[in-house]
């Protein structure tokens, strides 16, 4: 099951990164709705109850905007069902985080907002999900493989990203930084990290008592892939490529059980298993995806990972948005979110994900 993410990008990284194809096959990149980028905050180590960046339909929002046209949105972490009726979304009895592919149609909660075409897609640089052991679980970071250039090319044979015949870190340093190749294309073209594109259902809920409306998701789950299931046997619903994004999104012209069509198990993601730091939701620093070495136990890094730690070991990347390990505000209740553990040096992707040696990007 899905119980922790991480999403690290700045708020206009997120935009850029979730570039889309409308159905005419324009490219177009979504805004974010009134408000929402200033709610977004980075993190390494997403946990339910938290808010995270979903795509959806702006006709969600806007009655007369077109179906094919997508926002970002800042959504909570638990689908609320639009007919609880408690004053207040934390004294619900049961989990919502996730929801069974198998078994949409069959609870109330989630065959609402199925039924009404409350799609969304929600964005994250990877999950993290734990292989039980003898006495403990090993922690994963599962994402899609990484491959150079734009992140919407995909060919037919891509499995593990292969960059480039020659030596990733020299093709990093050869070819310039990716903020070189950014301002060279401007915003048509992201080559950053590729974001993690996840089936979801959503739901707007209102205090009976009065209020703003609270909008909330889940995450659908199915049975995980064969490269997976060593890990665990369950999975996020992952849509794989824009037009599989554009056809859950689009409810006017794909109706809800052909939707539920697009969710299959493939083979289409890469991890490597990190420290038991992300275990504590509290810990929020780049120490929570930092590769571990689990003492040659596990098979040889694959293509895309060797890729990942070529970026890695650059300073040349994108400075990331410093997230919020303060105070997280959430319904009203403020929450201290101190880090038990601190790295005592900058590890190679700490260095990639803040930047070293790079001003801080501003939204």
């Amino acid at each position: 099951m899905c119980g922790r993410t991480a999403c690290t990008l700045a708020a206009d990284e997120v935009s850029r990164a979730s570039q889309y194809r409308d159905r005419g096959g324009q490219r177009r990149q979504p805004r974010w709705k009134d408000g929402d980028s200033v709610k977004y905050q980075p993190s390494y180590n997403k946990s339910p109850q938290s808010l995270s960046p979903v795509l959806l339909s702006q006709r969600h929002f806007v009655k007369n905007a077109p179906v094919d046209e997508c926002v970002l949105a800042v959504m909570r972490w638990g689908l609320v069902p639009a007919w609880f009726k408690e004053n207040d979304p934390n004294k619900m009895q049961y989990s919502t985080n996730n929801c069974r592919s198998e078994s949409l149609l069959e609870k109330k909660s989630y065959k609402d907002p199925l039924l009404k075409g409350q799609r969304c897609v929600i964005l994250a640089d990877g999950f993290y999900e734990w292989r039980r052991q003898e006495k403990d679980k090993q922690p994963f970071f599962i994402y899609f493989p990484q491959t150079q250039g734009p992140v919407h090319v995909k060919t037919e044979d891509q499995d593990e990203g292969t960059p480039c015949k020659e030596d990733l870190q020299t093709c990093s340093s050869e070819e310039g930084s990716v903020d070189q190749k950014e301002e060279d294309k401007g915003d048509h073209e992201w080559r950053g990290w590729r974001l993690l594109t996840i089936a979801g259902l959503f739901d707007c809920w209102t205090p009976p008592s009065g209020g703003d409306p609270l909008y909330t998701y889940t995450v659908i789950t199915m049975d995980a892939s064969p490269n997976l299931q060593g890990i665990h046997d369950r999975m996020p619903a992952i849509l794989d490529g824009e037009e599989e994004v554009r056809r859950w999104l689009d409810f006017g012209e794909v109706k809800s059980l052909d939707a539920l069509k697009l969710l299959q198990s493939k083979n289409t993601l890469t991890f490597h298993p990190v420290s038991s730091f992300v275990n504590n939701s509290r810990n929020n620093s780049p120490e929570c995806l930092q590769p571990v070495d689990l003492q040659a136990k596990e098979p040889k890094p694959s293509a895309s990972s060797k890729m990942m730690m070529g970026w890695l070991k650059s300073s040349t990347h994108p400075k990331r948005k410093e997230p919020d390990t303060g105070e997280v505000k959430q319904e009203g209740h403020t929450r201290e979110t101190r880090p038990e553990k601190q790295m005592k040096t900058a590890g190679p992707l700490q260095q990639w994900l803040q930047g070293a040696n790079k001003k801080p990007r501003t939204n």
